[in-house]
This record gives structure tokens, C-alpha cells and sequence, in this order.
């Protein structure tokens, strides 16, 4: 056994064992400022699990959002749901349908659940308000301020917004409004120069530039960010520009296909999903150690790598976990032994021929990897396709089949390879026997 390959197999099993004791436990180091939950309350899921609401919003009948109309809403909604304090949901444009497809989940503690109560007024159309602003009505530790209700402009007054190059490169906000708003706003900045006006969308707040300069009826107005970095303008201006034009949404969202789904049922088919997972895995490896016994002992320690590897990325990204995703899991597992089957069969085909045993692990490999990294690749490539045009469920399953896919490649071709030709080193491990092959001890 050559000592590097000692080495590397005892990093991998002690990170191995370090991924399922953070896993299972959690980690605290107080020192380090290092606190993390176990993988069960850090994984973030999604309503088919958690419980919640899922409904389609849909513009009424006759009418056909645009793009930009399409963006607007979604902002009207995220604010709203911002507003309530509904952090943890998911909101989708669907183009194709010309519809927004939202998740909300069950909050955590709640008994009462009324999906219709959730929905009512998130589709309505938005009231954007410029108001005055009173700097005792001013949160102290976010420094935003709370509406006056001294309205000098409403979002209906504002006849255009759109990003626009100021001085220096930086991006402003461009806005034109109807002549009688016009008139308004120059006596409002006439009053206010050097104070903020506040923005508001409902009744939460939104930006709050500061009046430089009386603004003629009639002439352009522009919103600047101050000193923030170019980067950072071109995303403000864009964000602010459109949640300025949902102001003036023409038209409101309707709730329709509603559909909800009760904690305890989440909770149940959760609970069946991992036990099927877990069962699943047993199954694999029991299969794995009868039939390809040493070489499927090592793939069985690669395996439970793999596994806790794909859920900590899955507990880290904050991607919701769906039962979809769940089921992309146990696929990955499935594929991961279909890659070692190819693997160790190549390796029995060299033994068989009368190579030592490290020469029948090399080449074995070195035969097999083009067929399982062609597998993985379009596997890899499905994936990612369905990542980009699916949405809630089916993101869940290309997210986790897409990383379970990468980690089932190096967790076979890397991983696996190095405890075997470790394995193989030893004097006990000649026997062909233990990789599956009838005979006696294999060529030294």
C-alpha cells in the first residue's frame, strides 16, 4: 500500500465521518463564532412538505400582461409579502401562460390556516404614494420612514419610469408625470428642497431621495442613489423604476387554482419519503456487499458520503425541498451504483484475464469512465434544462438530481478508485474471491 493512498483514504473517511456527525448533530464552536443546526432544521421546504398554499394569479379575463406588466406585479407581490413578513415563499413569472404562480408556506406555530384570507389583497392593485416625511415617524434602527399620509403624488400621476445615465455614469431613476401631478411636485420640491420624500407601495416603504432643487412643471424628474457603487445604481434604478411603474398596474391579479396542503399530510409524506429513501439505500448496499463484497463495501462507504454531501449543499443553498426533490435524491443513489456496477464489472473482466489486482483497478477505471461520465453528462444536461424552465417541484428535483449527478461522478471515479487501490495493497486483499471472482489469490 503506497502511503499517499493510505493518507488520502483516511482524509476521506474522516471527512466522511466529520459531513454525518454535522449532519445528525449540528456543530458548535462558540470560539469561532460557528453555530450549525443539524440538516432537519436547516433544510428549507417547500408547501408539499411544510404545508402552505400554492394559487396561479391571473389577469381577468380579456386582458394579456406584458413582460414589463408581468415584472411589475411580481414586485407588487413581493412587497406585500414583505410587508406581512412572509419571507420564506416562492414567486414565479410563468411568460409562457402569462400568469404568476406563488407559493406561501404554513407558518410555523400556526393552527388557523386560510389560504383564500392569504390571498386576498396580494393580487390588488398596488397604491403607490410620493409623501411628505416626518422625521420622528422614522424606524431608529433602519432609518425608514413610516407613511404621513401628506401625499404629494400618487403612482396613477406618473406617466412614465425608467432607468436613465446621470452625471458620472451612474445610474438615475427618470420620471414624467401628468401636467396637474407636475404642477404639484414643483410646489412640493419648491417647499422641500433639502428634505427627503418618501416613497411608499401600500404602506411600506420604499426609497426616500432627497430634493435637490425646485422641479419645473413640465420637466423631467431624476431620483440618484448618492455614492453607491456604479453596480449597485444600475440594480436600484432598475428595481425602483419598475416598482414605480406598478404603481399604476391597470389591472389587478386574480387567485385562482388554490390549492392547499396541510402540515400534518406534509409532514406524513415526508416521514414515508425518507423511510422509503432510507430503505432504498439498505437495499443498495446489502446488494452492493453480496455481489461485489470488498469493492462493494467501499462503494457503500463513498455512497453514505455522497448522500450527506448532497443534503448539507441542499440544507446550504436554501433552495426549497419538495417531495419531487426528495425523489431526485434517491435517484442519484440508484445512479451511483449504477456508475460502480459498470466499474467493478470491468474490474472483474481484468482479474478474470489474469491482472494483478491494482492493475485491474486502474484499468477497470480507466475503461469504464467514459461510459459513466457520458451517462452523467446528459443526465447532467436534462437537469440543468429543467432547472431554468421549471418552476417550485420541479426545480427541487433538477436541483437535487443535478448536484446528486456531479457528486455521484467524483464520489465513483475519485473516491471509490482511492480506498480500493488503498484496499489493494494490503496482502490480505489478493483473494479474488473478495471482489467477486471465483478462483484463488490474484497474479502479485
Amino acid at each position: 500500500m503506497k502511503s499517499g493512498d493510505g493518507v488520502k483514504s483516511f482524509l476521506i473517511i474522516l471527512i466522511i465521518g466529520i459531513l454525518t456527525y454535522i449532519a445528525i448533530a449540528g456543530i458548535n464552536i462558540p470560539g469561532l463564532d460557528v453555530d450549525v443546526k443539524n440538516v432537519g432544521e436547516n433544510i428549507k421546504y417547500g408547501i408539499d412538505i411544510s404545508g402552505g398554499i400554492r394559487a396561479t394569479l391571473v389577469a381577468p379575463e380579456g386582458l394579456t400582461p406584458t413582460d414589463d406588466e408581468l415584472n411589475a406585479a411580481k414586485s407588487i407581490i413581493e412587497a406585500r409579502l414583505d410587508n406581512k413578513q412572509i419571507y420564506d415563499r416562492m414567486v414565479v413569472i410563468d411568460r409562457t401562460a402569462r400568469r404568476i404562480v406563488i407559493e406561501i408556506p404554513w407558518a410555523k406555530g400556526e393552527t388557523n390556516f386560510d389560504p383564500q384570507a392569504a390571498l386576498d389583497d396580494i393580487g390588488q392593485t398596488a397604491l403607490l404614494t410620493f409623501q411628505e416625511v416626518d422625521e420622528d415617524m422614522r424606524d431608529e434602527f433602519t432609518g425608514e420612514y413610516f407613511p404621513t399620509g401628506r401625499i404629494v403624488v400618487e403612482g396613477n400621476d406618473v406617466s412614465e419610469a425608467r432607468p436613465a445615465i446621470g452625471e458620472r455614469g451612474r445610474s438615475e431613476v427618470a420620471l414624467k408625470l401628468t401636467s396637474e401631478a407636475s404642477r404639484r411636485f414643483e410646489e412640493a420640491t419648491g417647499r422641500l428642497v433639502g428634505q427627503p420624500i418618501a416613497i411608499f407601495l401600500d404602506d411600506q416603504f420604499i426609497s426616500a431621495p432627497t430634493v435637490n432643487a425646485r422641479i419645473p412643471a413640465g420637466t423631467e424628474a431624476r431620483i440618484s442613489f448618492g455614492n453607491m457603487f456604479p453596480e449597485d445604481t444600475v440594480k436600484e434604478a432598475n428595481r425602483l423604476a419598475g416598482l414605480i411603474s406598478s404603481g399604476a398596474l391597470p389591472f389587478s391579479l386574480e387567485a385562482r387554482e388554490v390549492d392547499s396542503v396541510s402540515p400534518k399530510l406534509g409532514q406524513s409524506a415526508l416521514d414515508i419519503s425518507v423511510q422509503a429513501g432510507i430503505i432504498a439505500l439498505l437495499l443498495i448496499w446489502l446488494f452492493m456487499i453480496l455481489y461485489y463484497r470488498l469493492p462493494g463495501i467501499l462503494s457503500c462507504i463513498a455512497l453514505l458520503g455522497q448522500v450527506i454531501a448532497l443534503v448539507l449543499i441542499i440544507a446550504a443553498s436554501g433552495i426549497p425541498l419538495t417531495l419531487p426533490g426528495i425523489a431526485g435524491i434517491i435517484l442519484t443513489i440508484g445512479m451511483s451504483v449504477d456508475a460502480n456496477v459498470i466499474i467493478f464489472e470491468r474490474i472483474k473482466e481484468e482479474l478474470k484475464a489474469g491482472k494483478t489486482v491494482k492493475a485491474a483497478i486502474d484499468s477497470g477505471f480507466r475503461r469504464a469512465v467514459t461510459a459513466v461520465l457520458d451517462g452523467n453528462i446528459t443526465t447532467l444536461i436534462a437537469a440543468s434544462v429543467l432547472f431554468m424552465f421549471g418552476t417550485g417541484p420541479i426545480q427541487s428535483f433538477a436541483f437535487t438530481l443535478g448536484i446528486g449527478v456531479v457528486l455521484n461522478f467524483i464520489t465513483a471515479i475519485l473516491i471509490t478508485r482511492i480506498l480500493l487501490r488503498t484496499i489493494a495493497g494490503m496482502g490480505s486483499a489478493k483473494k479474488l474471491w473478495l471482489y467477486g471472482v471465483k478462483g484463488g489469490t490474484a497474479n502479485v
